[in-house]
């Protein structure tokens, strides 16, 4: 590659210490602040003694080097002077960048080891407060409800027969959700799934619904999802089914949800089992609001 001027240097020059000449003594110790410096071969470097350059290698060399001892071709004498010893580095090592010098496309693929190199607070992206609103780091609240019994009649909100599941091996994701009177309250602002799966009875001619009913100001609910069971018109049956809604939580104090019972005539019922999930109310958050 051509240059427009001096061509870059390139290498990882080092200058020795100083080293005191010892009379009758050819080799010598090569250091650099004090620690032992080993040359890649005698052709890395320039050495000048009594003010001459010294051979490095082919026949009859002037010095020879064996890790980071240095040895002359004769032992050297009182009023010698090793004047230096530069060690040029590999042809091919750059020796420590410059600050500021080195991009991510010059980085390989894994090549940083997080567990020893990354260290300190991490950056927050995405306009975050925090690693866990700002980089896509998985689900952080998973939780999961369900009724313990049946419901026979109308309810809105349902308040009774509600427990988080406890079944063996059952397990949840962060804080998870609180219930009081039937009302749930949310951990954490963000966007949430609320999923309803309900299983039911119902009598002929008869509709069960199961509602996702959610508030923004700690009082007005709204139903937002509905599973509906319509009675086949000759015969009791069963019927499961579930909905859905993506609910922008913004205020955990005034955004909250709550599930209802209705259009249930005698004979129809919304199944519940404390051992079962046969109804049962999920609660996921997916992220920022």
């Amino acid at each position: 590659m051509a240059y427009i001027g001096t061509k870059p240097t390139v290498g990882n020059f080092q200058i020795c210490d100083a080293i005191s000449v010892v009379n009758g003594q050819a080799a010598y110790t090569m250091q650099v602040g004090s620690v032992n410096v080993i040359p890649q071969s005698s052709n890395h470097m320039i050495v000048s003694l009594n003010g001459t350059i010294q051979k490095p290698g082919g026949a009859n060399p002037s010095f020879t080097v064996s890790g980071s001892t240095i040895t002359f071709a004769s032992n050297l004498a009182t009023g010698d002077v090793i004047d230096f010893i530069q060690i040029l580095g590999d042809v091919l090592d750059l020796g420590v960048p410059s600050d500021a010098t080195v991009t991510t496309a010059k980085l390989a693929n894994s090549a940083v080891d997080l567990t020893s190199k990354v260290t300190g607070a991490l950056p927050v992206a995405n306009g975050g407060t925090a690693l866990t609103s700002g980089f896509a780091n998985g689900i952080t609240e998973a939780d999961q409800w369900r009724l313990t019994a049946n419901i026979t009649a109308n309810a809105d909100p349902i308040t009774s027969n509600l427990e988080r599941v406890d079944t063996s091996s059952f397990g949840y994701i962060g804080t998870g959700m609180t219930e009081s009177s039937g009302i749930f309250t949310f951990p954490s602002t963000g966007i949430w799934l609320i999923r309803a799966t309900r299983l039911s009875e119902a009598i002929a001619d008869d509709n069960v619904l199961f509602k996702i009913n959610v508030t923004t100001n700690n009082s007005t609910y709204t139903e937002v999802a509905t599973i509906i069971q319509c009675g086949d018109g000759s015969a009791t049956g069963g019927n499961s089914g579930t909905a859905e809604f993506l609910f922008d939580c913004t205020d955990t104090s005034t955004h909250k949800a709550s599930f209802a019972a209705a259009s249930i005539s005698s004979g129809s019922s919304i199944l519940g089992d404390t051992n079962n999930n046969y109804t049962t109310m999920t609660f996921m958050r997916l992220g920022d609001t």
